[in-house]
């Protein structure tokens, strides 16, 4: 059992930057990676990134270079910060865990509730 809390969301301007925290409890160490998702109003989810406990970090191409994942093991928690904020940045944002399944890819099948990031211009 493993549950995940997002939290950091809220307003910001075109520009800014925005540190969004998910902390994760339970069974952690059945954890591969944890990944941040995102889905924009009227849009479907979509990978952002992901991290291993390692620290090896993964981003999509809409994000990189703006976004970076981090985490911190001791407080069982991993940091989204985004910078260069765009207006088409907007969506609830997601972390979730990942596990690693054959081909090398992985299954996530734990999800947090989200947060809410608005970009205004």
């Amino acid at each position: 059992q493993v549950q995940l809390v997002e939290s950091g969301g809220g307003l910001v301007q075109a520009g800014d930057s925005l540190r969004l925290s998910c902390l994760v409890s339970g069974r952690t160490s059945s954890i591969d990676v944890v990944g941040w998702f995102r889905q924009a109003p009227g849009k479907g989810r979509v990978f952002a990134g992901r991290i291993s406990w390692s620290g090896s970090t993964i981003y999509a191409d809409s994000v990189q270079g703006r976004f970076t994942i981090s985490r911190d093991n001791a407080k069982s928690t991993v940091y989204l910060h985004m910078t260069s904020l765009k207006p088409e940045d907007t969506a609830v944002y997601y972390c979730a865990v990942g596990r690693l399944v054959p081909g090398g890819t992985y299954d996530w099948n734990n999800w947090g509730q989200g947060t809410q990031v608005t970009v205004s211009s």
